[in-house]
């Protein structure tokens, strides 16, 4: 244990060579419960005794591999166990890996106050209405003037720039040191919107920043970002030369994108119609708020398109990364209930595939070409889409302005997570000062000296199939894979308990496990193998359950030693009506 009487600097070097697995009533623990080691699901807790304030709230995409499952959210146990200590949850910006957990959260615990932008915060509402939370919680608007103040904790906020309105970065004030989290961001010269706090990024330099949480999605991207106006003006000179109908599809959170487009389609007197319900929702939201002004002359129901001339339409939609269910897939396949593709559209992608999606992004694009569209993606030649997250460039300028003592890389794969690091070595950051934590990582900071403790808090995926927050059970994906993978089997069994015997051969009933017609010989043969070992079991005291039992255990082997597969067997026995009711004397 360190001694009270160990000078600063000592006790910075015993700190830093042992990894402790405790920590002290006075410490200041920082953690995440998502957010390192993923690209989503970002939800950061600074605690002090007993208050607990939360950074975000957000939720991961399934990978493909997670079969029926819609979301993927953080383990909230600790925070249900510990709600007392709650005292708001702050939100950076309105992505839904920001802010999509919030529903669940609130269904699994109390928090009284959520605090966020204007932008952002219309999200939330929206959400909370959905799903009838309304009345749970209280929505605070901040921006970078509010200042919001607890027990322990003093906090402020500064504009930071990315590709939704009103973004922020946080700087909390602990007993123990300051702490500033960057949220999502880029440096943007030439901004749409709010700019930078430039000058309160540097001065929390010079008053001293103990640690620093910063974005590291795009670590590995070198350079400077382009700025948002470089792809407004490449879509608007597009527009200008495109003489049919033309179709954008980009991220509906990515307001500004949205935006400049519209702005485009007024300055080239093309008439706007929107497809996509998180399209239609964002843009709804964007112009009650102010951030996109376009006149309600400009938009167009889906049935008028046909009768505009080709030159003065401009469709905005959903669906840029190739999902199967939104507008321009459906497009693509022919199958959406107003547009079908005629030759001499220009389909324009605002967008780059995210890492996975390529496959499914060309995809729709060879479909959207084959039926005679001109589709147009970004590449070298054009600068059709912008990252929203600070290059490694971007990320230098934000340690030098934040110099932090420490450093924590956040909100990103671990690979992310490690260039990051390699990134603020390289600005001058001692090694032994920079945490790479994965989920559930303590960091405490004491008399503004930091570490990585022994002890974690608990955490998990859980995964979400609808709107239900307790999670499907691993048993139910297990099962779902071997489903996708192998199929399922059902034998109907017809018995008579009265006198042990089976009234009739098994029936074997078979999806997704082989194909039927070619395979008869197969199934055949399975249900005299079951009749014979139900036969050998009913010749002795049995119960409903050894039955079933005893049809996997004779079908399991057999399918696999034939077939090289395990469906999932479903045994269904049928007992004789009469053989149900009591007798009666």
């Amino acid at each position: 244990m360190l001694k009270n009487e160990l000078t600063s600097h000592n006790r910075r070097s015993s700190v830093k060579e042992c990894t402790l697995s405790f920590h002290r009533d006075t410490d200041t623990l920082v953690y995440a419960l998502g957010g390192l080691g993923e690209v989503g699901k970002n939800m950061y807790c600074i605690e002090h005794k007993d208050e607990i304030i939360i950074i975000d709230a957000g939720v991961r995409f399934p990978e493909e591999n997670l079969l029926g499952v819609d979301y993927v959210i953080p383990d909230y146990t600790y925070l249900i166990k510990n709600q007392n200590k709650i005292k708001a949850l702050l939100i950076t910006h309105g992505h839904e890996d920001h802010i999509g957990g919030i529903p669940f959260l609130l269904k699994a615990l109390s928090i009284q106050n959520i605090y966020g932008s204007r932008f952002a915060l219309s999200l939330i509402e929206r959400k909370l209405e959905e799903n009838h939370l309304m009345s749970c919680v209280k929505l605070n608007e901040i921006n970078s003037e509010s200042r919001i103040s607890t027990k322990y904790f003093h906090i402020g906020f500064f504009n930071t720039v990315h590709s939704i309105p009103d973004s922020l970065g946080i700087l909390v004030n602990t007993p123990n040191g300051k702490i500033v989290s960057t949220g999502d961001f880029k440096f943007d010269l030439t901004p749409v919107g709010n700019n930078s706090d430039y000058q309160v990024m540097a001065y929390m330099g010079q008053i001293g920043i103990t640690l620093l949480l910063s974005d590291s999605t795009n670590s590995a991207v070198k350079d400077f970002s382009i700025s948002e106006k470089e792809v407004a003006k490449s879509i608007l000179d597009i527009m200008k030369r495109t003489q049919g109908r033309l179709i954008i599809a980009t991220f509906a959170s990515n307001v500004h994108r949205v935006q400049q487009i519209l702005e485009a389609a007024v300055s080239c007197k093309r008439k706007i119609c929107i497809f996509g319900r998180s399209m239609e929702n964002i843009v709804e939201i964007g112009r009650k708020l102010g951030h996109i002004h376009i006149p309600d002359s400009t938009f167009v129901e889906p049935d008028q398109i046909n009768s505009l001339p080709a030159d003065q339409i401009c469709m905005i939609c959903t669906g840029s990364q190739g999902e199967p269910l939104a507008a321009l897939s459906r497009i693509a396949n022919g199958t959406h209930r107003w547009i079908r593709v005629i030759p001499g559209d220009t389909v324009i992608f605002s967008s780059s595939p995210i890492p996975g999606n390529a496959n499914s992004v060309n995809q729709v694009v060879n479909k959207l070409t084959r039926v005679g569209a001109n589709v147009i993606t970004n590449s070298v030649l054009n600068s059709l889409h912008t990252t929203g997250h600070a290059s490694k460039e971007e990320q230098k300028l934000m340690l030098q302005l934040i110099k932090p003592k420490y450093f924590m890389p956040m909100h990103g794969e671990y690979k992310m997570l490690k260039m990051h690091k390699a990134t603020a070595i390289e600005t001058g950051m001692d090694p032994e000062n920079v945490f790479i934590c994965a989920n559930g990582d303590v960091v405490v900071l004491r008399d503004e000296e930091a570490f990585v403790a022994g002890n974690r808090v608990q955490t998990d995926d859980i995964y979400v199939d609808g709107n239900d927050s307790t999670g499907v059970a691993t048993a139910v994906l297990r099962d779902r894979k071997i489903l996708a993978d192998n199929g399922l089997v059902s034998v109907i069994v017809t018995i008579d308990s009265r006198y042990n015997k089976i009234l009739c051969r098994p029936n074997i009933v078979s999806r997704g496990f082989v194909f039927i017609k070619e395979n008869q010989t197969l199934l055949k043969e399975a249900e005299l193998l079951v009749y014979d070992a139900l036969k050998k079991k009913m010749m002795q005291k049995t119960t409903f359950g050894e039955l079933k039992n005893c049809i996997r255990g004779t079908l399991e082997p057999y399918f696999y030693q034939k077939t090289r597969r395990n469906p999932i067997i479903i045994p269904v026995i049928l007992n004789m009506r009469a053989a149900m009711i009591p007798n009666r004397k």
